[in-house]
């Protein structure tokens, strides 16, 4: 999994570059992607070499087929590849990515039954997103890891990434954000049902995307996230006293099971703002 990760960082560093592309880069990114998805171990030269003369194959045959589409120009003089503004426009399309003008929220999320410090961050969504990305831009700028269920609750309406199971959720991949909130509208947001972490998100204005901006982004906040399952509020309550407490060999423990460094107080917005923008 970490391979595949670093394999698909260098893939979006790859995609977010300005200019023209190297082929040889992409067709290296387009290896690393399938080495980090199977078992190569066992294959011997000749076979890693024909694996690898397949993917460059399909790297310029693809590439050739963007050119054709007018989504990318190739240069053979200096063999690169650089998609044109059509390219950029379908890329940012495809992946949901506001355009300049596009309706987006300014959101404050603010994790309920947590002070000293607080724990909440406020975030630019584009209005045009569905729920089920809310959520993922929940997840990213807060700091939690996904690992859990989670629902929104919207007046009376339940929305959940099961919609045909026995919770009797509405669909959160078809409610969009823009239909289901304006300016002043409240949202709760439950994460872990059994920690029940629950979240108040406040719309709090409404602008449009500017031209060169990142969206999802966040813009400010306060608080660590709490460590995934420490017992909900009472639980990190408990564990930020013992952090905080004389030393004992439970703080030792709890200390390295959250992570060794784990401050409740520390906040670093380049990194939320980052995990957000991935989304």
């Amino acid at each position: 999994m970490d391979d595949l990760e670093a394999a698909a960082d260098k893939a979006e560093l790859t995609g977010q570059s300005q200019g023209p592309c190297p082929l040889d880069d992409l067709k290296e990114v387009a290896f690393d992607l399938v080495a980090a998805r199977y078992l190569l171990d066992r294959l011997n030269q000749q076979q890693m070499e024909m694996l690898r003369r397949t993917v460059n194959t399909d790297v310029t045959i693809a590439i050739a087929a963007l050119g054709i589409l007018a989504v990318a120009v190739v240069d053979q003089a200096s063999d690169t590849a650089e998609l044109t503004a059509l390219g950029r426009f379908a890329l940012r399309r495809l992946r949901g990515m506001a355009e300049p003008g596009d309706p987006v929220l300014q959101v404050r999320i603010t994790l309920k039954d947590v002070d000293d410090p607080p724990v909440w961050r406020q975030v630019l969504i584009p209005a045009a997103y569905p729920l089920a990305r809310v959520h993922r831009v929940i997840q990213a700028a807060m700091g939690w890891e996904n690992y859990h269920m989670h629902a929104f609750q919207i007046g009376k309406t339940t929305y959940g990434p099961d919609p045909e199971g026995e919770l009797g959720y509405a669909d959160e991949t078809k409610a969009l954000l823009a239909d289901v909130a304006r300016v002043g509208t409240r949202i709760g947001y439950e994460y872990d049902f059994g920690d029940g972490w629950e979240h108040e998100l406040v719309v709090e204005a409404r602008a449009v995307a500017e031209a060169g901006r990142i969206y999802p982004a966040c813009i400010a906040g306060q608080g660590a996230c709490p460590p995934e399952d420490s017992g909900g509020a009472y639980g990190f309550e408990r564990l930020k006293e013992l952090l905080a407490g004389p030393p004992s060999a439970e703080r030792d423990e709890m200390r390295e099971w959250a992570g060794g460094d784990y401050d409740p107080a520390r906040f670093d917005l380049a990194a939320a703002n980052a995990a957000a923008a991935e989304v």
